[in-house]
């Protein structure tokens, strides 16, 4: 039996995958919030609650769920790993570019899973476009990008729990209070797996200034290129701040024989043109990308309900499943330590970019053994 521990009571998007599979089991939960930590613990049944997260990781658990605010990630991953637990860490990685060298320093020396909970990458729609990549349907591709646009000025104080006061959070500093695109991987994740094995070379941050709310340090929208070692692109946009309805999952992908498109209207669903379908560019129109579901990865195909309940059409499950099988079998988790960092440096190098009039950033090359000579950033 697999013992897990979550952090983070507000982050239990991983709960019904870990109660879908068997031999593991979900037995502490950890949150500052005591009231709101009793309450989660009583609706879900998880025998022990905890306050302290150290307290929970002197217990006999196998892994844990790091599921708090993003400052907290690597100072966690690290006592985790440390304390000989596995490591699901929800995104981002860290939230400084030397937290991403201690990280990975201490995965290496652990020998434990560490991975990425990036779900976006297991939306099914991402993980069609995946696969169409991967039989080739989509030629070379070449051009990607993502969007995340969520106003989050309702989350600049706390409405639950303990903290209805309207006591300022976290989101406040961390995420509307830094410039650049601080939260990239929902956006930056998938796109870098259609491009898979590529990596990301340089990047170089754009942004609009602010219009909306001056008491924020966040720029109403900002754009960061991204150029991969082989030349191409892949754009994201961040917006958090905009008058706007939520529309988190915009993606498209363009290749040598097609394009992908996602609608630009949030739950409206996505578009393919492929060049061999027999129509010509100038008369060319769309068709439903779910005409090509028979490329859906089988597992998707035959996920049962009790897998697609667990959210994003089972892709929560899937997340789950791969890190305990990575866990158990020892493969290699699909979105390891040195993946999540260079997702996360995406970010971490925007807010040098924007704050040096948009210069363009060499991004490290993370990967196992990295030399510390190479642990620098490069102006």
């Amino acid at each position: 039996m697999l013992k897990i521990g979550i952090a983070g009571v507000r982050g239990l998007s991983t709960l019904m995958g870990f109660s879908a599979i068997e031999d593991v089991s979900v037995e502490a939960i950890c949150d500052l919030d005591e009231a709101l930590l009793h309450q989660v613990q009583e609706q879900h049944k998880i025998p022990h609650a905890y306050r302290v997260f150290d307290d929970m990781l002197e217990t006999d658990l196998d892994a844990v769920v790091i599921a708090t605010p993003m400052q907290c990630h690597v100072p966690q991953a690290i006592a985790a790993l440390q304390a000989g637990k596995h490591v699901l860490s929800e995104v981002t990685a860290g939230v400084t570019m030397d937290e991403l060298w201690w990280l990975i320093e201490n995965v290496e020396a652990s020998g434990k899973v560490y991975m990425l909970a990036e779900n976006y990458c297991y939306m099914p729609d991402n993980q069609l476009i995946r696969s169409l990549v991967q039989n080739g349907l989509l030629g070379t591709v070449y051009y990607g990008e993502g969007e995340y646009l969520h106003n989050l000025q309702s989350l600049v104080t706390y409405n639950y729990g303990l903290h209805h006061s309207g006591k300022t959070t976290w989101r406040k500093y961390w995420q509307l209070g830094k410039r650049g695109a601080y939260y990239p991987t929902h956006s930056i994740g998938p796109v870098m797996q259609w491009f898979a094995p590529e990596h990301i070379a340089s990047i170089a941050c754009f942004g609009c200034g602010r219009n909306n709310d001056l008491s924020l340090r966040q720029e109403d929208t900002t754009i960061t290129m991204c150029q991969l070692g082989s030349g191409k692109l892949a754009r994201i946009r961040l917006d958090a701040v905009s008058p706007r309805p939520h529309h988190m999952t915009y993606y498209t992908l363009q290749g040598t024989n097609g394009v992908v498109e996602c609608s630009r209207t949030a739950g409206a669903p996505a578009q393919i043109w492929l060049r061999d379908s027999g129509q010509s560019i100038d008369k060319a129109t769309w068709q439903p990308l779910q005409d090509y579901a028979q490329y859906l990865p089988e597992r998707y195909q035959q996920a049962t309900e009790e897998q697609k309940k667990a959210g994003h059409g089972g892709g929560d499950f899937f997340i789950v499943a791969d890190f305990i099988e990575a866990v158990r079998n020892g493969t290699p988790p699909p979105i390891d330590v040195y993946t999540a960092c260079e997702w996360t440096a995406v970010g971490l190098l925007s807010e040098l970019s924007i704050t040096n009039r948009s210069r363009q950033m060499d991004m490290p090359r993370f990967r196992k053994n990295m030399p510390y000579a190479e642990q620098t950033i490069q102006l």
